[in-house]
């Protein structure tokens, strides 16, 4: 009985600690200025051409709860929350179902999001899952709650929920798809919108039509058990074959709110994102929608196999250090995590050629020699080392930076390192860019450590642009809503590399696919030689759980990253796939371009040499290959 009595008072404590802290934040929230909701997100992102890709969460055409066909209001309000008329923006019941749901299903299968949460979510600039975010929203659904009635909660969510292909808003969502107002919508049409919020780019029926109508199909089964349609009316509008208006929109790519999202969280590093409900802003991006479309359109088709592999891409301009394309993830209806802003990775070999660079600095050429070879590497602490090359493929012999590089040798790479002491690739590293912190450490030039793709791009950026430090930046510029000038960014290039050298590294990253170096292994990019139809810098690396193949040439730096993110070993098909995402992607972007390489400086040299041996080629030279040296150091004994 003790025990039956202590549970009561417990379960009656808590009962009373809830209430009373719910009815505290009511009475904090109704204190509280209200919101204009109209005006809240006011903020216009623009792509390269200056046409919007983003309008806030305002909508062209804001229409009242009763110029909304009542098929739309009953389809969402018995799909999205169907106790919103009885709850105070959070539905209790629904969060504890969901809660038992998901800890059966040992997955998140179940949401519990109000109408009114998604609204207020709606109203956010930053679209980070975080706690802070987390309360902010819930502080915000009470402000809500408090201020309007349910009708103009309800009204300005339909008027600014997003229905696919860049339409915001019920009445342009039935402009956009039927050619007419959302008050005309018959029971198909309003079921077939509603079904597209819940994942805009999979549920459009100009996408997808078949996931559409299932999508519809459960919309219509939630109003029939409601009893808001009889067995026939959902039969019928099953039935009903709908002609769409609208035409697919580029603007409905899956992974454009990772830009977007890129866009923000750059936003509030410039700006204080408070000012923006009482003025508005207009951002102009380096978006590239063109090049945006093509990295998705590859990466996408390449992965389909593997549901579970996730990616990151970068497309910068290394001129200037705008992005013009980002892919954070496969899918933002799916995962929101931006792995292009926010996750670090092992970068594997890609970190080689800023060791190579460094090298060629310090009075290595690309036929300077080291043997290749299984070895242990012994310190002074007794501490050892032992890398080994890829496939324990190894030449047993002296091999030339060129050829260390073609084939990745990591025998090679460690001992370049060691020769030249390990705060050099440190030091180097901070020069080109790359903000990571990174200690000395044997195993640094085999990218063992971790680095965010857009940071270690920007490194590759300054080889790319024969020398220059840039600053990386999606936002050109900021205006306010009266177009005064708030921020421009900082485009100056700030010369960190050696032009001479620069270019005599760039034309060593092209032996990582010429198909005639092929002798005891292959260039590690082979299978990218075949597509391509003209001249880049490319080198591809890999750890247990990380592929990358990050290339350039004077136009464009290109990187891509895939795995998984809870780190689950990867295969070699992933590496094959990174360089065909890689070699597609930048060959379809550039195909109506120029071709573009480095100009020779006047103090280096083109020497036809043997690279296997570095020495100058003869007739009796099994291989040769130009390769270019400061004058001065190129060889002068023949092979």
């Amino acid at each position: 009985m003790n025990l039956i009595k202590k549970t009561f008072y417990f379960s009656y404590a808590v009962f009373f600690l809830l209430t009373l802290l719910l009815v505290s934040i009511y009475l904090y929230a109704k204190s509280t200025p209200k919101i204009d909701i109209k005006l809240a997100n006011n903020i216009v992102i623009y792509d390269n051409n200056n046409n919007i890709i983003f309008n806030g969460h305002q909508s062209k055409e804001w229409v009242s709860l009763n110029n909304i066909s009542e098929y739309l209001i009953n389809a969402t309000l018995y799909t999205e929350d169907k106790r919103f008329y009885n709850h105070f923006g959070f539905d209790f019941k629904r969060i504890l179902k969901s809660i038992y749901v998901n800890m059966i299903n040992k997955s998140l299968i179940e949401g519990a999001s109000t109408i009114t949460q998604q609204y207020s979510r709606n109203l956010f600039l930053d679209f980070d899952k975080t706690w802070k975010r987390k309360f902010d929203e819930a502080m915000l659904s009470f402000k809500l709650e408090t201020h309007y009635s349910k009708e103009e909660i309800l009204e300005g969510y339909l008027n600014t929920i997003n229905y696919g292909n860049g339409v915001l808003g019920i009445e342009n969502a039935s402009l956009y798809y039927f050619n007419k107002s959302a008050k005309d919508l018959n029971l198909a049409e309003a079921t077939m919108l509603a079904g597209i919020p819940k994942s805009p780019n999979n549920f459009s029926p100009l996408n997808d039509e078949l996931e559409a109508k299932k999508r519809q199909n459960i919309i219509l089964t939630n109003m029939l058990n409601n009893n808001i349609i009889s067995e026939e009316e959902k039969k019928e509008a099953l039935e009903q074959n709908l002609v769409y208006h609208g035409i697919k929109d580029r603007l409905n790519l899956s992974t454009l709110l990772y830009y977007q999202d890129a866009v923000i969280k750059e936003l509030k590093s410039i700006i204080n994102t408070k000012s923006i409900e009482k003025r508005g802003l207009k951002i102009y991006t380096a978006l590239d929608l063109e090049a945006q479309t093509i990295l998705e359109n590859n990466i996408l088709y390449k992965m389909k196999e593997d549901l579970e592999l996730q990616t990151a891409g970068i497309m910068m301009n290394p001129e200037n250090g705008q992005i013009i394309a980002l892919v954070g993830g496969r899918d933002y209806s799916k995962s929101e995590f931006n792995r292009a802003t926010s996750s670090r990775r092992q970068v594997g070999s890609t970190m080689k050629p800023f060791l190579y660079y460094a090298a060629l600095e310090n009075g290595f050429t690309a036929s300077t020699s080291f043997f290749s070879e299984p070895t242990i590497f012994t310190f002074s602490n007794k501490d050892t080392y032992s890398p080994r090359n890829f496939a324990e493929i190894y030449p047993n012999e002296e091999i030339t930076m060129a050829i260390a590089l073609s084939y990745s040798d990591n025998i090679y790479a460690v001992k370049t390192h060691l020769f030249l002491g390990e705060e050099v690739l440190v030091d180097i590293s901070k020069r080109v860019g790359i903000k990571e912190n990174l200690y000395p450490h044997p195993s640094l030039p085999l990218g063992t450590i971790e680095i965010n793709i857009i940071d270690f791009i920007t490194g590759y950026s300054t080889l790319a642009n024969e020398g220059h430090k840039v600053e990386p930046h999606l936002i050109k510029k900021i205006v306010d809503s009266n177009d005064n000038l708030i921020y421009k960014a900082n485009e100056k290039k700030e010369q960190v590399l050696n032009k001479s050298i620069t270019f005599i590294l760039n034309e060593l990253l092209t032996t990582t696919y010429d198909l005639n170096l092929i002798d005891y292994s292959y260039p590690t990019c082979t299978n990218m030689a075949r597509s391509m139809s003209r001249k880049y810098a490319v080198k591809s690396g890999s750890t247990d759980t990380d592929v990358w193949t990050i290339g350039y040439n004077k136009d464009v730096v290109l990187g891509i990253w895939n795995g998984y993110d809870d780190n689950t070993s990867i295969s070699l098909d992933v590496s094959r796939m990174s360089k065909e995402i890689w070699i597609n992607a930048i060959e379809e972007y550039l195909k109506d371009k120029e071709s573009n390489w480095y100009t020779i400086p006047n103090n280096v040299v083109g020497i036809l040499v043997n690279p296997f041996t570095g020495k100058i080629a003869t007739e009796n030279s099994e291989k040769k290959r130009i390769l270019y040296y400061i004058k001065g150091t190129e060889p002068i004994d023949k092979d």
